[in-house]
């Protein structure tokens, strides 16, 4: 699979992972790409899966959720990402409003998520306390 360089180019323009959004658990994030996607690239700028991971560990950020809203599969594989980590994929259509139905998931998947983190109890609850759910969009 090849990105072009425009693609490349607009991927770049973008800072690898945003602040967190005030009184929320959401952080943005570009989507990370995986190595063939990326080999044009100096190494400081690509950026995957695991340079992800680091940078929110670098910044004290917990990461409980990915919520992956791009229309496509291609961008990494989700055997890069740790097994601990929840994963949902919502396809989304780019450069439009998203559908009634699309929303609802979203929705959906955030409500899942708080409700099975709310607490500081056992187990995978507490391994999720404050955890942050990051959201992606293709560019």
């Amino acid at each position: 699979m090849k990105v072009n360089n425009k693609n490349n180019k607009k991927w770049q323009d973008y800072s690898a992972v945003g602040k967190r959004l005030k009184g929320t658990r959401f952080i943005a994030f570009k989507v990370p790409l995986k190595q063939a996607l990326t080999r044009t690239l100096p190494c400081s700028e690509a950026f995957g899966p695991w340079e992800l991971l680091d940078a929110l560990q670098k910044d004290d950020q917990e990461l409980g959720l990915i919520i992956d809203l791009t229309f496509t599969t291609r961008y990494y594989n989700l055997q890069d990402l740790p097994q601990s980590l929840l994963f949902v994929k919502i396809f989304t259509a780019g450069h439009e409003v998203p559908s009634d139905a699309t929303i609802l998931s979203f929705k959906r998947a955030v409500r899942r998520f708080l409700r099975d983190n709310e607490d500081n109890g056992e187990g995978r609850k507490q391994l999720f306390n404050n955890n942050r759910n990051l959201l992606h969009t293709t560019f």
